[in-house]
């Protein structure tokens, strides 16, 4: 065979493993759009000392606990919560449009969804606070 030789350069079942994954499984997509209906609930949670910061500092398109608002604030900046936050502007799929896509309807394209954003809100709960606000 010699030099031109071919490789075996096959995937095996690395991408079976990480499909079945349970470690770092985020919240789904439509979850987080169900929560997002009634968003108090979550953004204003009683202390609970078992969660990071005690439940008081909690992304809701993220699902994600933070240590305190500095941490909140950086994970706002960061590409995984942009990144969700583009996913979270397609309305989520039903079953109805389940049924279109194979052939019972017509296609109705999904509509544009405007997210929640947490930091306006974290701005319009403190208005009376100026330390948040930049010089």
């Amino acid at each position: 065979m010699g030099r031109n030789r071919l490789k075996k350069m096959h995937k095996g079942d690395k991408p079976l493993k990480e499909k079945y994954r349970t470690k770092r499984r985020t919240r789904d997509l439509d979850l987080i759009h169900g929560d997002m209906k009634s968003p108090g609930s979550l953004l204003n949670q009683e202390v609970d000392l078992d969660k990071p910061g005690a439940a008081q500092c909690y992304c809701l398109t993220c699902a994600k606990y933070c240590i305190d608002e500095k941490a909140l604030s950086d994970h706002f900046r960061g590409k995984p919560h942009k990144r969700r936050l583009k996913a979270l502007e397609t309305e989520p799929y039903t079953q109805e449009e389940a049924e279109r896509a194979a052939g019972m309807g017509c296609y109705i394209a999904p509509k544009k969804v405007e997210v929640l954003l947490q930091e306006r809100l974290g701005t319009e709960d403190k208005e009376g606070d100026t330390s948040m606000k930049p010089a």
